[in-house]
């Protein structure tokens, strides 16, 4: 064996920590930290199958207090439904009267959903589609729902609960 060679185990073991090094950049497909997520999108207006009518209120749902007004009934489509990024909520209508509301926060990795459309609440991030119905994933990588919101909907107007 020449002295100047490198031993062929030495490469292969400096060959594998390299590829497991970069494995370990790749990033993860599971329901881990949310951490690791990309920026999500603007967050300065509501996002809607329908441009709204009136503008979201600015304080983020975990600090509105109870019954504050979020938005109109007229400003939520029927079948569709509207994105408050603010909040971090989505109001979907999915047929006429019949008003949920879930997380605005995809599942998956954390980010802020992007639009409602076609029955769906879709996030631009990986994909990730759910049912305005109820919340349910019918396209992943998202492998859990978006958990439901309270909302109370009096006359004309939807509050948070």
């Amino acid at each position: 064996m020449n002295p100047e060679a490198t031993p062929r185990r030495t490469v292969l073991l400096a060959g594998a920590g390299s590829a497991a090094a970069l494995a370990t950049g790749c990033g993860s497909d599971g329901d881990g930290d949310a951490t690791a997520s990309p920026t999500p999108p603007d967050t300065t207006a509501p996002t809607t199958s329908e441009p709204a009518t009136s503008s979201p209120t600015t304080e983020p749902a975990s600090s509105a207090p109870a019954g504050e007004a979020l938005t109109k009934t007229t400003d939520i489509p029927v079948a569709g439904g509207t994105i408050f990024k603010e909040e971090k909520v989505v109001v979907t209508q999915p047929t006429a009267g019949d008003f949920k509301a879930f997380s605005a926060i995809c599942t998956h990795q954390g980010c802020i959903v992007a639009k409602v459309e076609n029955g769906t609440i879709d996030c631009a991030c990986h994909g990730s589609k759910f049912r305005i119905t109820d919340g349910s994933v019918v396209n992943g990588p998202a492998a859990r729902p978006l958990p439901a919101e309270e909302i109370t909907v009096s006359g004309d107007s939807i509050s948070l609960a």
